[in-house]
């Protein structure tokens, strides 16, 4: 599970527990000026994955990681798909970032009102 969070001007994104050793990430910090927005998104867990490289996915248990699909890079760290939020970001090393958080809507409310 991820935890999102805004300081300062940045969004930053918190891996935690064991999701840091499949996601080879601890954390990610992204500038709002780069953040295009957030939906909630339980469906995308069906949505191909692309080439995983690094990170790990075992089918209904885990995605996490970096994933290649279609020449843009995402970013996974979903167990539970129906906790599953979306941020979308432009000139940044990943395209999106699909996270699990504990809230999807107080996140997504969150990221919304971060960017007004």
């Amino acid at each position: 599970m991820a935890l999102v969070h805004i300081d300062g001007n940045d969004l930053v994104v918190v891996i935690e527990g064991l999701d840091k050793l499949w996601a080879f990430k601890s954390s990610l910090t992204i500038p709002l000026a780069n953040v295009r927005g957030a939906t909630e998104d339980p469906g995308i867990a069906a949505d191909p994955k692309g080439i995983r490289a690094p990170g790990a996915h075992l089918p209904g248990v885990i995605t996490a990681g970096t994933f290649h699909l279609d020449g843009e890079k995402v970013f996974w760290d979903v167990k539970d798909p129906s906790k599953a939020v979306v941020i979308e970001l432009a000139d940044e090393r990943y395209a999106r970032l699909v996270l699990q958080v504990d809230d999807p809507r107080t996140t997504v409310a969150l990221v919304e009102n971060a960017l007004r």
